[in-house]
């Protein structure tokens, strides 16, 4: 008998929801994925034994008896393949390799000292040439590669803006594509972010969470229901430049008083350098003030706190999420920034809209962009359920 379109849609509709139950509820058995989705047990077994034809599940033994024979559990092969994460910051360039449950395997941080896109291609080309170089042999390989970067990102990938590296509508993933034959996808570094807190971070066990980068800039990537919020135009998350003061500092946008200006790393190195009258170039130099008792510093990063409880007291306000993570450089600075940040929220927010708003640093730290953009493939590759053996790391 022909198979018809619409039934082969819905076998590798229904082997994605095994796989996808496998990866959630591991270890289980056939009847346990039965019971879960709703599938009768012949499909279910039918479906598995294709998904370990293709490695990506793998049987480990007996589990306990519900009174007849016991049942092969099974596991979903997190080692069938690799996928890599690149994250675009504007001092340098991190990538992390990981196995299909996102534990990073390797990585590697390189300073950038040349934005052009030319230079910053080329050194993401050799930086994954050599995190790649005799990595273990795995049935798929290096699956693809995700990117984030510090600026607006279209639905067609295409790099619209990023004021902070001075590029303006660049074809980052087809210059990449020419030379690593790989597949490549590409989204803003906050929304990256958001996805990696979501599925290895803070927010693991929530469904609506704001991530905010915060960095030379501030940006945010939003999640609703499990699924990034992106705008009309895929620019949604553009935080840092909410006005906080009116009169206050001016932006590189042209406005006065943006977010950002206040409450962002630089704002922090800005002032940290007007105080001492010397270049600050790290948030680890002032925290190491703080450490040695200096009032000045202490002061300071409670300014820098309040600041950020401003910002996040209007994101409560205006979107009451379940909750918010705050990442990137300025994550460092947790402990010293926390106790301002909460007051400040505290203060400004409505009480019945932070009730149940959890605020968190990240719990990746500064590993959010890479692992969320390391995930954007293994993603796509999983979602492909007929995939085959092909290759070898």
């Amino acid at each position: 008998m022909k198979i018809t379109g619409d039934q082969q849609l819905i076998k590798k509709m229904n082997k994605g929801i095994v796989l996808d139950t496998i990866r959630q509820m591991q270890p289980l058995s056939r009847a346990d994925i039965s019971a879960a989705i709703g599938l009768n047990k012949a499909t279910v077994s039918s479906l598995v034994a294709e998904l370990i034809d293709s490695q990506l599940v793998t049987e480990i033994g007996p589990g306990e008896s519900s009174g007849g024979r016991k049942p092969t559990l099974l596991l979903f092969n997190k080692q069938a393949g690799y996928a890599v994460g690149v994250d675009i910051r504007v001092h340098d360039l991190l990538v992390v390799i990981v196995d299909l449950e996102g534990h990073i395997i390797r990585e590697q941080s390189t300073p950038l000292a040349d934005y052009t896109t030319e230079s910053v291609t080329n050194q993401i080309k050799s930086t994954i040439s050599k995190i790649c170089v005799d990595l273990p042999a795995t049935p798929y390989g290096v699956i693809g590669i995700g990117i984030g970067v510090p600026g607006l990102v279209d639905e067609t990938q295409q790099v619209v803006s990023a004021p902070n590296l001075g590029w303006n509508n660049f074809d980052l993933a087809g210059h990449l594509q020419q030379e690593l034959a790989l597949p490549i996808y590409i989204d803003n570094e906050a929304n990256a972010g958001a996805i990696g807190e979501k599925l290895y971070g803070a927010g693991l066990h929530t469904s609506d969470l704001v991530y905010l980068s915060i960095g030379v800039g501030i940006g945010s990537g939003i999640v609703v229901g499990g699924q990034l919020y992106r705008g009309t135009s895929n620019f949604s998350g553009e935080v840092g430049h909410m006005t906080i003061a009116e009169n206050g500092p001016l932006c590189r946008c042209g406005n006065h008083g943006c977010w950002e200006t206040l409450a962002s790393e630089k704002a922090l190195l800005d002032q940290a350098a007007a105080i001492w009258g010397e270049q600050v170039s790290t948030i680890e130099e002032v925290l190491a003030k703080v450490e040695e008792g200096n009032s000045q510093a202490v002061t300071l990063l409670n300014e820098i706190g309040t600041q950020l409880g401003i910002g996040l007291a209007n994101l409560v306000n205006i979107l009451n999420p379940e909750m918010i993570v705050i990442g990137n450089r300025l994550s460092l600075a947790g402990k010293q920034l926390e106790q301002a940040m909460l007051h400040s929220i505290k203060n400004r927010s409505l009480s019945y809209h932070r009730k149940k708003t959890q605020v968190e640093f990240a719990k990746l730290g500064i590993r959010s962009t890479a692992l969320g953009a390391a995930s954007m493939p293994i993603t796509a590759f999983l979602a492909d359920s007929d995939v085959s053996v092909q290759a070898e790391a």
